[in-house]
């Protein structure tokens, strides 16, 4: 039997005839739609992202209320530090009254959101528990220091005050200790790395390999989008530059924002004589400070391979 097919109507190629010429056009609006929508998402998150990056408003009233170091029971001086870029940044000068000279200096690099005095019940244990001297700052756009907040900015303000240390005559012949926590510590990471002989140690804790390889898990719906990513930090890089300086690397092995993988491979990445790891089951990325025995780490540290006592 032979299939008969039916010819088509009038009307129907009438339809055909009219779609033809809209189905290419509603193709072409879709497209074109689209692209203009993903270029202006691509556009702000290239032009924003410091905003996404740093969060130096909050919590809210960390740009108009700073905790000062007398309040812990620290002596102290406020200083303003003038950076070669012109931005004014704040930094706590803290000594030692009788021995500032005889003690090491640790330098603490906060980590991201909030300001310097959110980190001084930190100081308050390296200069009462520990006597150490401590130098802390707020990077520029952070707390009561002018400008905003950068990568390129915030490796001049670590200088700025590692500069200012090394004039200052009771800490500048000191053993020097960077301290840092999560985007402090890739501060500590870059500052080492390109003065590696004024450092006696470094102290790292949860921080990342790089910001592009750290967007996949803080921002999972943008992961694709890492490589516009100008704000860099490439602490996987650097970390391979510094090859004298004893590091600490504390690690939260239950940190939710930073892959504790990221810790573990700056580890093995480090190319120096000497480091050291300690994993902290309980360790979240914020609560990682307060686990039993963490400044007893840090002390046992510094005085095997900083003091070399």
């Amino acid at each position: 039997m032979k299939l008969q097919i039916d010819k088509p109507t009038k009307a129907f190629k009438t339809t055909m005839f009219f779609l033809s010429d809209y189905i290419p056009s509603y193709i072409q609006f879709f497209l074109t739609t689209t692209s203009i929508v993903a270029l202006a998402v691509t556009s702000l998150l290239y032009t924003y992202q410091c905003k996404m990056i740093y969060l130096a408003g909050l919590p809210e009233g960390s740009r108009q209320v700073v905790q000062k170091p007398s309040e812990f029971g620290m002596n102290y001086t406020d200083e303003t530090l003038t950076t070669k870029d012109g931005v004014r940044i704040k930094a706590y000068i803290c000594k030692l009254p009788l021995y500032a000279r005889d003690r090491p200096t640790i330098l603490i690099f906060h980590a991201n959101a909030g300001n310097m005095g959110h980190r001084l019940f930190i100081a308050k244990e390296f200069y009462v528990k520990l006597e150490y001297n401590v130098v802390m700052l707020s990077y520029r756009g952070y707390g009561l220091s002018e400008g905003t907040p950068t990568e390129k900015g915030l490796r001049i303000d670590s200088q700025a005050v590692l500069d200012f240390v090394l004039k200052d005559e009771d800490l500048k012949n000191t053993k020097l200790i960077a301290y840092g926590q999560s985007l402090g510590g890739a501060v500590s990471i870059d500052l080492v790395s390109r003065n590696e002989d004024k450092f006696s140690g470094m102290i790292v804790e949860n921080t990342f390999l790089s910001i592009p390889k750290l967007i996949p898990h803080v921002f999972p719906l943008i992961k694709y989008l890492a490589f516009l990513c100008h704000q860099v930090w490439p602490s996987e890089k650097a970390i391979q530059q510094i090859v004298n300086v004893p590091i600490l690397f504390l690690s939260g092995l239950n940190d939710e924002l930073v892959p504790p993988s990221h810790m573990r491979q700056l580890y093995e990445l480090s190319q120096t004589r000497t480091k050291h790891w300690k994993g902290f089951n309980n360790g979240t990325h914020n609560e990682t400070v307060f686990q039993p025995s963490y400044y007893d780490t840090i002390e046992d540290f510094i005085k095997k391979e900083v003091l070399k006592e």
